[in-house]
């Protein structure tokens, strides 16, 4: 079964069966908003983390099951698991990174560097590393067995809100409130990539799991897919709608079971309210989530072409890079890229005038020359005709979808201009008696 795990200010944790609408768990436990949520490696725990200074252990059925510890002083910030699933690490505003086991959820160790509040704890792939960063404008790279700080980053223009390994963990990237996203390499200490992409605080990011794309989320109201390989951006995705922030929803950033190919492109889950808070890649990156203030969970199809990059999959030092123009559905080499499906989601090409740093992620031998192209073969073509009709009847469903919402939003309108009216008339109502009286 394929769940997607959601926690928002409304205290509740949400697990939700990827069948479009459908709801399947709510868990209510928490005293506070709920921070930060992610399955267990194997799908069957989820942890949560709360500003009411506690995290939670569910399990993901209709029970309902839950062991609950006091993990810090002061709000939690993150939860995360370790690869093995047998430890977790949570990040709170006592300023202190604590890593706990999973069984009885016996404390082991603290780490307190920090000066300020701590955003984000992360393992690393090998769980041999942690890595948090801080309101401090750090992030510190330790080590787990000795319990030392072994390296320390520093954001210069404003601090992190998230942190993550790249899957070979090899490099880290922060997602930063000088509306930026970086990558560090943690064994040079050297800065690979600089992506000043977003006009608003980035609030969370996420690994494709080949490690050649990374998903951003900012306050600006879109997510960016950076292709990592050609230290470019690919594309600006506009799905959630740019209200005022009410609540800070938070998505579960890790295992999401099993994908099956009959699964909808689309699904739309009606959740929150304001900017992108949130992003994350499904176990097999086969499909990307993000939640936002605009009340909704979206749900994306990747079309990564996985393919032509499985066998590169190492960072390099940079190279300058001058900027793509290959962002559009089919690259120039006619490899397909991402395309993206959401209730009223909208793809924008990258500035011409963004600039990034490149960096090469793979092997350093030349790509072997075009070969001329044959002719397309029948099956080819009924092959390709099948997938045109297949995207025309996505078309048809989203333009479904946007009338009905057009339709909702009228609704919503014309109910906001009775209520003035009404207002307007009781209002003249009250200016009229004094007169009367005088």
């Amino acid at each position: 079964m394929k769940q997607i795990a959601t926690g928002s200010a409304d205290s509740c944790v949400m697990i939700w069966n990827m069948k479009p609408q459908s709801r399947a768990y709510r868990f209510d436990g928490h005293k506070d908003a709920v921070t930060s949520v992610q399955f267990s490696p194997s799908g069957h725990l989820v942890a949560s983390a709360s500003r009411d200074k506690t995290v939670r252990l569910w399990v993901p059925s209709l029970k309902a099951e839950s062991t609950s510890f006091r993990a810090h002083t002061a709000s939690v910030r993150s939860v995360s698991f370790s690869g093995d699933g047998q430890s977790l690490v949570t990040a709170s505003d006592d300023k202190t990174v604590k890593v706990w086991t999973v069984h009885r959820q016996k404390f082991l160790f603290s780490l307190n560097q920090h000066i300020n509040w701590v955003r984000c704890a992360r393992f690393s792939p090998d769980d041999r590393l942690i890595v948090s960063t801080s309101d401090d404008k750090t992030i510190k790279l330790w080590d787990k067995n000795s319990r030392e700080c072994i390296h320390s980053f520093y954001e210069y223009a404003g601090y992190s809100n998230h942190v993550e390994f790249h899957p070979s963990g090899t490099c880290i990237a922060a997602a930063s409130t000088d509306h930026s996203v970086k990558v560090w390499d943690i064994r040079t200490h050297k800065m690979l990539q600089h992506y000043q992409v977003h006009s608003g605080v980035v609030n969370s990011l996420s690994f494709h799991p080949n490690g050649n794309f990374l998903i951003s989320a900012s306050g600006d109201s879109t997510l960016k897919i950076l292709d990592l390989l050609e230290g470019k951006l690919l594309y600006t995705l506009h799905g959630h709608q740019d209200f005022q922030e009410s609540r800070r929803p938070t998505l579960c950033d890790s295992s999401w079971g099993c994908w099956k190919e009959t699964l909808p492109l689309s699904v739309v889950l009606l959740l929150f309210s304001g900017p992108v808070t949130c992003s994350a890649f499904s176990k097999n990156g086969e499909f990307f989530a993000s939640g936002g203030n605009d009340e909704q969970l979206l749900v994306w199809k990747t079309n990564f072409d996985i393919c032509e990059t499985q066998h590169r999959s190492s960072l390099h030092p940079p190279q300058q890079s001058q900027p793509s123009e290959a962002a559009a559905v089919t690259r120039a080499d006619g490899h397909s890229v991402p395309r993206s499906h959401s209730r009223n989601g909208t793809i924008q090409r990258p500035g011409q005038s963004q600039t990034q740093r490149k960096v090469c992620l793979g092997s350093s031998t030349p790509p072997p020359p075009s070969q001329p192209l044959e002719p397309a073969s029948e099956g080819a073509l009924s092959s390709t005709l099948g997938h045109i009709i297949g995207q025309l009847d996505i078309l048809t469903q989203t333009v479904s979808i946007l009338e009905q919402r057009l339709t909702l939003t009228e609704d919503k309108l014309k109910e906001c201009l009775e209520n003035q009216m009404e207002l307007s008339a009781l209002l003249q109502t009250r200016n009229q008696e004094p007169a009367s009286r005088d």
